[in-house]
């Protein structure tokens, strides 16, 4: 238990730093999250690339496993920071930008996961 612990922790110590470094870059789009929306999709495909390539191709120690998707990816990618800008651009009274982010999110994240899924497919054999 302590292992899986210390597994979750290392990964998503790494994916949280790589989630803030990301945010500090600037793009020119006025009032819309677009950096946490490319953030989302990188992990979606990312945490079933990853899963799917080495379920196929060579089998991972669980404690890789729980490092890579729980601890890497789960640390990477943000729910709430998601709800919290969309409930932001709303607040502000940006109901389209909030409805075009919310729709993105969810059909880009769900796409890049079944992209991730047919790619670690297509590599692995």
């Amino acid at each position: 238990m302590l292992f899986n612990c210390l597994s979750v922790g290392c990964g998503g110590f790494i994916g949280a730093v790589l989630r803030y470094l990301c945010s500090l870059i600037k793009i020119p789009v006025a009032d819309f999250p677009l950096i946490t929306l490319g953030i989302n999709i990188v992990g979606s495909f990312a945490i079933l690339f990853l899963t799917g390539l080495f379920a196929k191709s060579m089998p991972l120690d669980s404690h890789l496993l729980l490092f890579l998707r729980v601890g890497l990816c789960g640390g990477f990618t943000t729910f709430s920071t998601f709800s919290a800008e969309t409930l932001g651009l709303i607040q502000r009274g940006n109901l389209l930008a909030a409805f075009l982010y919310a729709a993105l999110s969810c059909i880009l994240c769900v796409g890049a996961a079944l992209l991730g899924e047919i790619s670690a497919s297509a590599v692995a054999g």
